[in-house]
């Protein structure tokens, strides 16, 4: 009930307060998360709540374009609130722990915010947990990041929940062999991400694109299913940077067998999200009855090379609000 006496002290569009128990429920799932990252060998880092914009512009221009940024009087400079902790951690590896022996095990817990269409109705304010493992570009090491996602939402008392598996050099490879203009393929890659079938056939025509390449590309949405759909796609692949892209995504599942989560998986060749960031395996978790994905993360083998130290990386994060309003579904 409302205090009739009260000021008037509305929020912002896009953050909230969260009372006692809702506070609770937030710390018993991000207590959850962190005790099955802490078994899996990842030690926590804390990163800063403002860097400087020009620092953290190298994560891509898609995260930049949601970046929060305002003047640093002491400086002068231009400072942004992450809408990512990757690239800090990214950084963090780079700038302070390149002496150290690889590989990095690295989990994080923290808030940040992002720009959002006032129409979207979608939090700024996103609670991230999420881990980092860096200087390991092996099959194995995509798919540890899988089964701890999905050793995490058992544990949360999850059921019938699904993760999607993507590998976007498949997709570039069919791209950069396409022989496409850069406005068609900009064109193609935002009707392929909203999985619009009809679109993609009405570029490729205006395009004047050649049969094979017709093919290869309106089956890109379609490619969505169980482990046929990579028979589908070796039947399509026509240039050799997509085979090797298939074969990396088979060699994950095989050890993801042997993890015995495969009941859990599905794969998407047609999910393009973060292509400016990835580089090989994606993935993006789903429970019942919420829409949006509740983790997601992949491999990034540029990003720490941004900051001068290259070295092979991947992860992911879950989303706790996503989570809190989940698990508030469910009896």
């Amino acid at each position: 009930m409302t205090n009739p006496s009260c000021i008037e002290a509305p929020l912002p569009k896009g953050v909230s307060d969260f009372l006692p128990e809702t506070a609770d429920k937030i710390t018993f799932i991000a207590d959850s998360i962190h005790r099955v990252f802490e078994l899996w060998g990842f030690r926590r880092m804390i990163t800063p709540l403002l860097e400087f914009e020009d620092v953290l512009a190298r994560m891509g221009d898609e995260l930049r374009s949601k970046t929060f940024r305002f003047d640093d009087r002491q400086t002068g400079r231009l400072l942004a609130i992450p809408p990512d902790i990757t690239p800090q951690v990214a950084r963090v590896v780079a700038t302070r722990m390149h002496a150290l022996p690889l590989p990095h095990r690295i989990y994080y817990s923290g808030r940040v915010l992002r720009q959002a269409q006032m129409q979207s109705g979608r939090s700024r304010e996103i609670f991230q947990s999420g881990v980092e493992l860096i200087g390991l570009n092996s099959p194995e090491a995509d798919a540890e990041m899988v089964a701890m996602a999905v050793e995490v939402l058992k544990n949360l008392g999850f059921t019938g929940f699904k993760v999607d598996l993507g590998q976007v050099e498949f997709y570039r490879g069919i791209m950069d062999s396409s022989g496409l203009s850069p406005e068609v393929r900009g064109q193609l890659q935002e009707a392929i991400s909203k999985k619009e079938v009809t679109a993609v056939r009405s570029i490729l025509e205006a395009a004047g694109a050649p049969e094979r390449v017709k093919e290869e590309i309106s089956l890109l949405p379609r490619l969505y299913g169980g482990r046929e759909v990579l028979k589908e796609a070796a039947r399509i692949a026509g240039n050799e940077r997509s085979k090797r892209a298939l074969d990396n995504l088979a060699q994950v599942i095989e050890i993801l067998d042997i993890y015995g989560v495969a009941e859990h998986l599905t794969i998407d060749l047609g999910e393009i999200r973060g292509l400016d960031y990835h580089t090989g395996i994606t993935f993006e978790g789903f429970v019942p009855g919420i829409g949006e994905a509740v983790c997601s993360g992949g491999r990034y083998d540029d990003l720490t090379a941004k900051y001068g130290y290259p070295a092979p990386a991947t992860g992911f994060t879950f989303n706790i609000l996503a989570l809190l309003a989940s698990m508030a579904k469910r009896p």
